[in-house]
C-alpha cells in the first residue's frame, strides 16, 4: 500500500516505526514522502491508499477517503500565520500580494475564512514562503510548520495568528490535518492501520526526546530545538486518539465549511 507523508517532523515521528523492517505486520508499505499540497492534489486524484491530508482537502473527499481516529495534527496555538516584513491595517489586507503553501490547505481555507475578499493570492511550497516576503517576492505569507519558529529571528512580523482567530470564532480547536485511508480498502484493514499506526506513535513518544536519524535527514529545519518544538507542538493528545472533542472540532469546520464556500472565494484561487 502507498502511504504518503510529509518530511516535516511530527510527520517522520509517527510514521517512522511503522515503516521499520523488523516491524511485525501483514502488509508491505511503499512510502511517498512529499510536500502537504502535493500530497493533498494525489488524493484528488486517487493516488494514495493511506495518506497525511489537510482537513480543508478532505472536506471535498469525503465519499473517497476515511479519517483515521489516530494521526492527526489538531490542537490549540498551533495554527497557521500570517506574517509580513512590516504590520498592515485590516483595510490594507485584501490588496496585498499574499502567498500561500498551497490551495487546500487548511492554512489556506482559514486564510480565505478570516479575509474574504482578498485579490491577490499565489501558491508556492511552504518552505519558500518566508523567503517570498524578505526579498518582496510577497508582501505576505501563511507560513505553516517549522517557520512558526523561525519567522521572528528572520525579521517576520505577525499579521494574524490566523489558529487563534479560528479558536475564538468557534470556541474549538484547529483541525490542521490527519491520515486517511481511501474507502477501497475496507474496514478491516483500516481497524487494523489504525492499530499500527497507534503503535508506531506510543514508540516514537518512548524515544522522546530523542531525535532519530530518519526525522533529522528529512527535516527542512536542521536546528534540533526547532524539530522537538515541532513535533511537541503538533504531535499531543489528539494525534493518539481524537476522542470527542477531536471529532467534535472537525464536525465544527465541516459546518463552518458548507456555511461559507458558497460565499467565499475559497474555489476561485
Amino acid at each position: 500500500m502507498t502511504i504518503g507523508f510529509s518530511p516535516c517532523p511530527n510527520d517522520t515521528f509517527i510514521f517512522e516505526r511503522l515503516l521499520q523492517a523488523d516491524f511485525q505486520h501483514q502488509f508491505e508499505f511503499e512510502p511517498v514522502l512529499a510536500d502537504v499540497e502535493a500530497l493533498n492534489r494525489k488524493a484528488f486524484a486517487e493516488e494514495l491508499d493511506i495518506t497525511k491530508l489537510s482537513f480543508h482537502t478532505w472536506l471535498y473527499l469525503q465519499d473517497k477517503y476515511e479519517l483515521l481516529q489516530c494521526g492527526s495534527a489538531l490542537g490549540r496555538g498551533c495554527g497557521p500565520l500570517l506574517i509580513a516584513k512590516k504590520l498592515y491595517e485590516e483595510d490594507e489586507i485584501k490588496d496585498l500580494r499574499i502567498v500561500i503553501p498551497g490551495k487546500y490547505t487548511t492554512a489556506n481555507f482559514l486564510l480565505q475564512s478570516r479575509f474574504t475578499n482578498l485579490n491577490n493570492i499565489k501558491e508556492i511550497v511552504f518552505s519558500d514562503i518566508e523567503n517570498a516576503v524578505l526579498n518582496g517576492q510577497a508582501d505576505a505569507g501563511v507560513i505553516i510548520h517549522e517557520n512558526r519558529f523561525t519567522y521572528q529571528n528572520k525579521g517576520l512580523v505577525k499579521i494574524v495568528d490566523l489558529g487563534e482567530w479560528w479558536e475564538t470564532e468557534t470556541q474549538s480547536p484547529i483541525p490542521l490535518g490527519g491520515i486517511f485511508i481511501h474507502k477501497r480498502l475496507g474496514n478491516d484493514i483500516k481497524s487494523r492501520i489504525e492499530e499500527l499506526l497507534h503503535d508506531s506513535i506510543e514508540w516514537a513518544y518512548q524515544k522522546t526526546p530523542f531525535i532519530s536519524s530518519y526525522i533529522r535527514e528529512h527535516a527542512q529545519e536542521m536546528d534540533e530545538e526547532v524539530m522537538k518544538k515541532h513535533i511537541d507542538l503538533y504531535v499531543n493528545n489528539f494525534t493518539i486518539d481524537l476522542g470527542e472533542e477531536g471529532n467534535r472540532a472537525i464536525n465544527t469546520m465541516k459546518n463552518y465549511f458548507k456555511k461559507i464556500s458558497a460565499s467565499s472565494s475559497l474555489h476561485k484561487h
